[in-house]
């Protein structure tokens, strides 16, 4: 089992900055956070470490933790935490949503995204927002088009 953690977190590169320690793994295997779904698209196959005999992928915990951290310093970044707007079309990821912007103070979108919110300055919920977090690009695509027409960085 840790011949499995070792193999799949090596780092080639050899950077000691996104190393993860044995107790972030083991939180992260207990999460489940490796497990995937049966479907893969061409853009996710690097992330995929192997699969199990039923089909499921199984991500690289490295390049997931290397993410993780990258997309929490640009969260970091953002000085007022209202500026950062969290979306979720799909259902199961709007408690996550919902979750996530209490605890950080951000804003959120729970439920269908109303277009022009980033580009309609007319409308009565015209937003700014200096980043965008999406749960999925599949179903939050009015959301990622705007935020590609008014420049804002997006982490999905």
């Amino acid at each position: 089992f840790l011949y499995f953690i070792a193999r799949m977190t090596s780092v080639p590169s050899g950077a000691k900055v996104l190393h993860a320690s044995e107790a972030d793994m083991q939180k992260m295997l207990a999460a489940h956070v490796h497990l995937g779904t049966k479907n893969s698209t061409h853009q996710m196959e690097k992330y995929v470490y192997s699969k199990t005999k039923d089909g499921v992928n199984i991500f690289n915990l490295h390049m997931t933790w290397e993410k993780l951290i990258l997309a929490a310093r640009v969260i970091a970044a953002v000085e007022n935490p209202q500026d950062i707007i969290c979306c979720s079309v799909r259902q199961f990821g709007q408690r996550a949503v919902l979750k996530f912007a209490a605890n950080v103070g951000a804003q959120y979108s729970a439920g269908r995204f109303i277009p022009g919110t980033f580009t309609n300055q007319i409308q009565a919920k015209f937003q700014q927002p200096r980043l965008l977090i999406v749960t999925d690009p599949r179903t939050d695509h009015q959301a990622l088009n705007e935020a590609r027409l008014a420049n804002i960085p997006v982490i999905a």
